[in-house]
């Protein structure tokens, strides 16, 4: 096999996997410096007893992110070219966020700083994959790369919006189920009187974490099995009314069960503590109805 190369051919071979390891080392050292950068908010937030529930999904998207990039692996090294004006750019942008976040970051909670930080390490490490490997293999690779947003956790003036509008949504669908049940009650804001015990949806109920789950799910499902903009964007977008009525109906099930069964299905057990796996099921099947519908009516 050897001898039928030509010399020439040969010698471009050898330069250019020397080009190729050199790019990929230069990618180590900057991978390197952007997991130094973000090593400590990352660690304070992910260790957080108020915070870290909320984002223990973090430590997978890089992976993932890694895994689809790597999918890709054969076409990106064939259009990598360096970046250097919009990686610079970037890359200048990500370390000024950086130091101005560390100059805030007795001004700010745990969430706003981790996010602004998170925030700049991406920035920074974009515009080094950028510089590194050329804007072409950046849009070959925008859908991984864009998927590490996923890292940065939501500032907590924005968690709170949204955790009191999946009560609300939660609050009236939980009321309309009562009402198809027949069990007697009445409402008060948040909480519920049936038969022998009150029950208040609190913000532990909001069903955020499942949410942001069924979001980062969908997301790369849409990715992979749709083509069309808006097809995707349906898809995502029928994430709140599913995570909505996925969470009326949990509450409905454990209050019932409070009331017929034991009161304590409220307070502890296995259903009120990590039940809501149980649940999450079958909006994600629901949600797969809705993607087959999707994907067949693009074919």
């Amino acid at each position: 096999m050897i001898s039928n190369i030509t010399p020439r051919a040969l010698r471009l071979t050898i330069r250019m996997g020397k080009y190729i390891n050199k790019r990929n080392v230069f990618f180590l050292i900057l991978t390197a410096v952007a997991v130094g950068m973000g090593y400590t908010p990352l660690r304070d937030l992910l260790f957080s007893t108020d915070h870290g529930e909320y984002y223990s999904h973090i430590v997978l998207i890089p992976l993932v992110s890694g895994y689809l990039v790597y999918l890709k692996r054969k076409e990106l090294i064939l259009e990598a070219r360096y970046g250097h004006g919009s990686g610079i750019i970037l890359m200048t942008v990500g370390i000024a966020l950086y130091f101005h976040g560390i100059t805030l970051e007795t001004q700010l909670d745990l969430d706003e700083y981790s996010s602004l930080m998170i925030l700049s390490v991406l920035v920074f490490w974009i515009g080094g994959f950028i510089l590194i490997f050329g804007t072409r293999v950046f849009r070959i690779a925008i859908f991984p790369l864009l998927f590490l947003a996923f890292m940065i956790p939501i500032p907590s003036m924005l968690m709170d919006k949204i955790i009191h509008f999946l009560l609300a949504g939660s609050n009236e669908v939980t009321y309309r189920i009562f009402e198809l049940t027949g069990i007697p009650v009445s409402r008060e804001g948040f909480v519920f009187h049936l038969p022998g015990i009150s029950v208040e949806i609190a913000k532990q109920c909001s069903g955020i974490r499942s949410s942001l789950a069924l979001l980062i799910t969908v997301s790369l499902a849409a990715h992979f099995f749709l083509k069309s903009g808006w097809r995707k964007a349906i898809l995502i977008l029928s994430i709140v009314p599913i995570a909505i009525l996925k969470n009326g109906i949990r509450i409905v099930t454990l209050s019932i069960l409070a009331v017929y069964v034991d009161e304590k299905f409220i307070t502890q057990g296995f259903l009120h503590r990590s039940g809501g796996f149980v649940f999450f099921l079958p909006a994600l099947a629901l949600l797969g109805l809705i993607l087959w519908g999707l994907r067949k009516s693009e074919r």
